[in-house]
């Protein structure tokens, strides 16, 4: 399992480190669900328009401000829950959205299979329980490009290579 200075990477290092990694939900009654992630995107702090941090320390993105490792989960849309892990230090507000495992194309998607919602918002992926990055030392090769759903940024954001995907 990654340790914290895995998760203290800054979001483009740890967004591309994520992928082919496996992110594992434990559940009350022992069973478990394991999915590759194939998909990320790095979201790069306050000078990022993409970015929740970009109009400061806010109720929703006060999160992005705490250490590497912190889960960030918000709603999208006002019916899907995207889910994020912190990256850098804190004080250093950026994050990586898990955009896509093996077989749910799609950050709402994904959280639905996995059973993550609003409630692992704030929580600390090495020990929150119900929830892990796993690494089986899969080898990857990634393609980089434009993230997707961010219009209200700045085309220099927009056209970015911050969104990493597993080569098929």
């Amino acid at each position: 399992m990654p340790d914290r200075e895995f998760f203290r990477q800054d979001a483009l290092t740890l967004a591309q480190a994520l992928v082919g990694k496996l992110i594992v939900r434990s559940f009350p009654d022992g069973s478990e669900k394991r999915l590759r992630i194939t998909e990320t995107e790095a979201y790069c702090g306050v000078e990022d328009t993409a970015c929740h941090a970009h109009k400061g320390k806010t109720k929703r993105a006060e999160i992005l401000w705490r250490d590497g490792g912190t889960i960030y989960v918000y709603l999208c849309y006002g019916m899907h829950n995207l889910m994020n892990i912190v990256s850098g230090r804190e004080g250093e507000p950026q994050a990586v959205l898990i955009r896509c495992c093996e077989g749910f194309e799609g950050p709402g998607k994904l959280t639905k299979e996995l059973s993550v919602d609003r409630s692992f918002n704030g929580l600390d992926i090495l020990d929150c329980g119900g929830l892990r990055i796993e690494d089986d030392g899969m080898q990857v090769d990634i393609i980089k490009l434009p993230r997707v759903g961010i219009a209200y940024a700045e085309p220099a954001d927009r056209e970015a290579l911050w969104r990493f995907k597993l080569k098929k």
